[in-house]
């Protein structure tokens, strides 16, 4: 049995997304940045763990800017407002509770 290969998607510039796994309670996902690359503010209902596997980040969350690098991890609640903005090239690794429909 094979596992299924997800497909790269360019959301912005810079930027990278490519699904790693995912069932219906659950999604890992990796994020890939240039430097000077953004993952705009946004928010959803999605519960959401990001690990900073390599590089640095800032990113704001909720009005508050955190310097994030390897190693690093921070959770968004539901609804909560969160960006980032890539320092140094690097990669996230980010789970989501439930799956990110939108990234299927």
């Amino acid at each position: 049995m094979s596992l299924p290969v997800y497909p790269v998607h360019h959301p912005d510039t810079g930027v990278q997304r490519q699904v790693l796994s995912d069932s219906p309670d659950l999604m890992m996902v990796s994020f890939r940045f240039e430097t000077g690359a953004k993952g705009k503010l946004h928010s959803h209902p999605h519960v959401q763990s990001t690990y900073v596997a390599r590089g640095k980040f800032r990113f704001f969350r909720d009005g508050q800017a955190y310097d994030l690098q390897p190693g690093d991890s921070l959770v968004m609640s539901s609804g909560v407002e969160h960006g980032c903005l890539c320092l140094e090239a690097g990669e996230l690794i980010d789970c989501f509770t439930p799956r990110r429909d939108d990234f299927l």
